[in-house]
This record gives C-alpha cells, structure tokens and sequence, in this order.
C-alpha cells in the first residue's frame, strides 16, 4: 500500500489534538496510579481503593451521598478514638506503680546526732560577748524598766548617750505606734519619719507595755541610704532576740575555728553515761563535727572507721541509751530560751541539718525514740524529676556529703549570698575563696542577707527551680514518748551516784534539771522499701498499639507504614513535582521571550508525551501504544505490516490510516 502524499500527513498532524487534550486522552486510557498520579486526590482515591483499611475503601465505593457521608462519620471517629486512645497509652506509659516490700532481717543502726541547744559555754564567751550583753541589758532595761537586782526604773537619753553604743549605732532599736512608719529610736529617745518596706514578723508571746507598740530595726544599704528595710515584731522578746543574733553572728564570724572548738562543749562534758545493744560505750563511739550555730555536735555511729554497727533486736533495751549533762547554768540568756539538746537520726552519708529537722530533748526527763526504718527508690526521667547523685544540678555540694534537697538549697542559697553580697553567711558551710561576713569587712552584709532570704522564701532566686528531689533516699520515721526521770523516789540516790560519777570534773552536785535521758531504738526490725516501678514496657505499649488499630480500623503495622508512605513520602513527591513542573514552565516561557520566539506546537506535544506522568511501572497495552502521538522529529522506525496480496482491500478504503505507513520504501 502506496503511502500518502505529504498533504495527506499534514491533514493528519492538523488533525491532531493539541498537548493538553493529548495529556487528558492519556489520563483516560493510561490511567496513572500509585506514588504518579499527577494530583493528590487521584492518589487519594488510589490509596482508598487499595489500602487494607475498610473504611477508607467504603468511602469511595458506597454510592449514595448519605451512605459515604456516614462512612467518613464512622472512618473520622474511629481515627479519633485511635488517637485518644494512643495518646491514653502513651501517659499511661510513661507512668509508675508503685510496689511495697517488707523485709524482716538484721538492720544497720543509723547515725545520731546530738547537740547540746546552747552552742557555748557562756562563762567561755563571757570576753567576746561583754559588749554585746551591755548593750542588749540596756535595751532592756530601757523598753521594759528593769534590770538585775534593780527595781522598774527606766534609763534616760542622757545614761544612754554617756557611754559608747557601737552595737546600737550599726543597727540601731525602734518603736513604731499603731503600725505607722513614724519611729522613736530607744537609744536617743528621738522621733523620725521611718521609710522603707515593712516585713512584720509576727508573734504569739503578748507584748509587755502596750499592745499597740512595736519594736523593731531598720537595715539600710550602706551605698545608698534611700533604699531601707523595716523588720518589725509584736514582741520586744523577739526583737531583741534577733538583734542579738544578728550581732552574735558577727561576732562569731570573726573567731577562728579552733578557738570556737574550745570554748564549746567536749564530749566528756556532754555523755556522762551510754549504751548500745546492751553493752557499755564511751566517746570513742561518737565523731565530733562543728556546727555554725550548734557549736560541738557528736555523732554516734557516723561510720567513718569504715564499721558501722547493726542490731538484731528491737526494742529500748537494745538500742542506743545516753545520759546527757546539760549544764543550765551555763547557758547564753540572750542566745537560746529552752533548755535541752538536739538530735537527728540520719544515714552515714548524710548531713544533719540539726536547725531544719532535729527534735528536741526536754531535761529532768526521759525521752523515748522509737524508730521505722524505710528505703525509697523513685525512677529517673522521663518517669519523674528527680536527680540520681546530683551530678546534673549546676549547684556545687558545699557539704561534702551524699545529695539532698536540704543541701541543694542552702548550697544554692549560700553561692546567691557570695555573689550578690561579697560574703558568706555565717550559718552555711564556706565556699572555697569566700570569707563569712562581718560588718567591719562587709558593712552593708546584713541588709543584702535580709534582702536576698526575702527572694529566697518567695521562691525568685530560682534555687527551687534548680534543685531536684534525690531518686533514693532513707527515712527513720520517729515516735517520740516522754517520762519524768529520775522519779521522785530514786532521785536521790540516782543525782548522787551520778554526781560521784563525774565528781572529777565538776565541783557541784548534778541537778535533775542538768540532765537529760535519750533513748533511740528500733521499734520492730521491719525494713520497708517503695519502689517505683514502670507501668508498662515498650512490648506491652506496642501490644496495646496494635489492639487499637486493629479494633478500630482493622489495621496492622503494615497499614501504618502504608499510610506514612502515601499521607507524607508520596503526598510530598506530588506537591514538589507539581511544583518543579510550574517553575520549569515558567523558565521556559521567560526564557523563549528574551528570545522573542512564539510557541511551536511541536513544544506542546513534546510536553505531553514527556510528562513525568506519563513514567509509569506498568508499561502501556498494545491498543494504548496506538494511540499514543508520534514526535514531529527523528520519527522511530515502525515494523510494517505483512505485505500479502490477499491482505489488499483497496477497493475498501479510499485513504490509508496514518498509523499503518510504511517508513522506508521495501
């Protein structure tokens, strides 16, 4: 069959759609699926027809508006309570139980600590304090008209004045009326106009005059005298207390270790008699340690020789009995008002923080410790907030002890007082490089300390933001019962025997009053332990995982990798070639008019058939290959048809098909 004339090939290319019709007719007949498709609700529709959940393939094969309307009713709750679900089962995962063991054994004994309540002896620091005491005697004398061995007389300005009152002139004495900021100063008799902020500290102790007058002292920066702090008190007892302490602290500061080591108490001086598990001890089972505001404090059972002693046997009898010597006579009047010692029960790794947590021991009686010995373990992130050794809290140990909360603040605070202030306070352990403050080197100390507590109670230093609660810890818990002792019938003989006892020391016969009797033991040898506990593991959180896709959607892990290939890989390939595409475009045509030439269709039929929507896995059918346009230019060669003479029907067609030409003449 003759081929046809060029004509014939120029009616048949005029003939022919243009690219976008070319591109629909191949959407039509060569359906594009999968990651292809040209737009996301193709690939959409592609994923509901295909996927393995039934509520997706509902959508688009139910007929009726109302029926697909239900369907994405039931497929959209069912995506909601998966994620409700999930969400519930991740909370739940990151939660703990909580699990109490009770063991029954053999228990270590803790240590404990015990300080007499006044620091020092007062006939020792008699020389350091002399001043101090003249100055608070007046004060007295002066708010409430009396002094030793002399009647109710009130002192005059001028006695004030005659003599030198330093300690008066750093922080001077004021009385307030009826809560107003007009003051009269105790020492000139003078009245002023008082600014500043007012921390009043209240009291439950009644005044002593009238009601309506307050006492009180005013601290001011000494870089700016504008800028003052009033700390007032209902009490004149309580004013003078801590104006004392304040002075005291000072003091105290100015004292070298050693010298302060001395003038408190030995542990001969503090343990007249003592007992363990029903044997007989003495000092060398008790470790000394300073303490800022307690002075000589003695641990029994601190460990440090490496043995630490264990009872096997609850009960008084078998745990720790002392009798302390208390010594009233030899208290500070002005520093301490009770009488008595302190002790903490703690582990051998931790600090006694005898001023937070120490129980106080009554004399002329016999006081009862009865102990619960408790182990707690608490999980680690991301279950809890707490910390393990404190290594990742950016506050430094300055206790040289195992981590607590305890430690953790006071550290914190004590680092806030040297930065701020230059100086640290006296009652904290010494940062290396710091000295304790003092208002000869420090002048402006006390305001800054008062100042920066103020921060510290309304939690705006951030040291409660910084500390974390430690992961394990151990507890004692005590219950505390108290006896007269000695009873009347054996005090006699009892105060005698115990006076010949330490004869060699004291020059007096013991008072009942002197004397205080400690017992600490374990009620029961029960050890508890609570521990923390994950809810649930990876296999079990997975598990639950699987039920509630499969209950909901009638999915697997499979459908979920699925939808996170055709929801995000796909769905994003789609958006970005469609728009490479645009932007291709758009470069051509900018590029074509810099040129200045017009569009050929030749371009547009060239971009129908290498559209990347036209690449497709599955490769085209014979018919749909047929229908396929050819390219203007370097058509391929074409295998021709048989050329039989029986095949020739030219009697029955007029004009040959363009698809059946013959490229080269045979």
């Amino acid at each position: 069959m003759a081929p046809p004339g060029p004509e014939g090939g120029r009616a048949a290319a005029g003939a022919m759609a243009p690219g976008k019709n070319i591109t629909a007719r191949i959407k039509r007949t060569l359906p594009v699926k999968g990651p292809q498709a040209p737009t996301l609700s193709e690939l959409m529709r592609w994923y509901c027809l295909n996927t393995n959940t039934h509520g997706c393939r509902r959508i688009v094969v139910s007929r009726g508006r109302l029926r697909r309307f239900i369907w994405i009713l039931l497929t959209l709750s069912a995506v909601g309570l998966i994620l409700w679900q999930c969400a519930e089962l991740l909370m739940n995962y990151y939660s703990a139980s909580v699990s109490v063991t009770v063991q029954f054994q053999k228990l270590p004994f803790p240590a404990v600590t015990i300080c007499n309540i006044n620091p020092y002896k007062y006939s020792s620091m008699k020389d350091y304090l002399s001043e101090l005491d003249k100055e608070t005697k007046k004060a007295l004398e002066t708010f409430y008209g009396f002094s030793e061995g002399k009647s109710k007389v009130r002192r005059s300005v001028d006695e004030w004045n005659s003599t030198g009152n330093d300690f008066f002139k750093q922080i001077p004495l004021l009385k307030f009326e009826d809560f107003s900021k007009t003051a009269t100063d105790l020492r000139s008799g003078q009245k002023r106009k008082i600014e500043g902020s007012v921390f009043h500290k209240d009291s439950s102790i009644v005044n002593s005059g009238d009601s309506n007058d307050i006492i009180g002292f005013q601290l001011c920066d000494a870089n700016n005298s504008s800028e003052c702090a009033l700390y007032t008190f209902s009490s004149g007892v309580n004013a003078i207390q801590e104006w004392y302490k304040l002075h005291y602290m000072n003091i105290m500061a100015q004292i070298p270790l050693e010298t302060k080591e001395k003038l408190s108490y030995s542990a001969d001086d503090l343990l007249l008699t003592c007992f363990f598990d029903g044997l007989s001890c003495d000092k060398r089972h008790f470790t000394r340690f300073h303490h800022p505001l307690h002075g000589n404090c003695y641990t029994f059972n601190s460990g440090e020789n490496g043995t630490i002693l264990s009872t096997s046997t609850g009960g008084s009898e078998y745990g720790l009995q002392v009798v302390l010597y208390i010594d009233e006579a030899d208290y500070n009047p002005f520093l301490v008002t009770s009488t008595g010692a302190k002790i903490i029960v703690h582990d051998q790794n931790e600090y006694p923080f005898i001023e937070d947590i120490g129980t106080e021991i009554e004399t002329a009686a016999a006081t009862s410790i009865g102990m619960h010995f408790t182990r707690s373990r608490k999980l680690s992130k991301p279950y809890s907030d707490c910390t393990e050794t404190g290594a990742d809290i950016p506050v430094e140990n300055l206790y040289n002890k195992s981590y607590s909360l305890q430690i953790c603040l006071h550290s914190c605070f004590q680092k806030a007082m040297v930065d701020s202030c230059g100086c640290a306070q006296y009652a904290q352990p010494l940062p290396a490089g710091a000295e304790y403050c003092n208002y000869k080197k420090n002048p402006n100390w006390m305001y800054c300390y008062y100042r920066l507590h103020e921060k510290f109670v309304k939690e705006q230093l951030g040291c409660q933001q910084i500390c974390k609660d430690a992961c394990s810890f151990k507890e004692w818990a005590l219950t505390t019962s108290i006896a007269q002792w000695p009873s009347t019938v054996s005090e006699d003989w009892m105060l005698r025997v115990l006076s010949w006892d330490k004869g060699q020391k004291i020059n007096k016969k013991l008072n009942k009053t002197d004397l205080a009797n400690l017992m600490v033991f374990y009620k029961d040898l029960n050890e508890r332990f609570i521990s923390e506990n994950p809810a649930n593991t990876l296999v079990i959180l997975l598990s639950n995982f699987g039920g509630q896709l499969g209950l909901w959607m009638s999915c697997s892990v499979v459908c979920v990798i699925e939808i996170v290939e055709v929801f995000f890989i796909d769905s994003l390939s789609i958006v970005m070639r469609r728009q490479w595409q645009k932007a291709k475009k758009w470069w051509n045509d900018r590029k074509r008019d810099r040129l200045g030439k017009p569009p050929q269709a030749g371009d547009l039929e060239r971009q129908g058939h290498d559209n990347p929507v036209c690449i497709d896995e599955d490769l085209p059918t014979f018919n749909t290959a047929l229908r396929l346009p050819l390219p203007q230019d370097n058509p391929l060669p074409r295998t021709p048809p048989p050329n039989y003479s029986t095949l020739r029907l030219e009697s029955a067609f007029t004009e040959q098909l363009p698809d059946t030409l013959e490229v080269g003449q045979h």
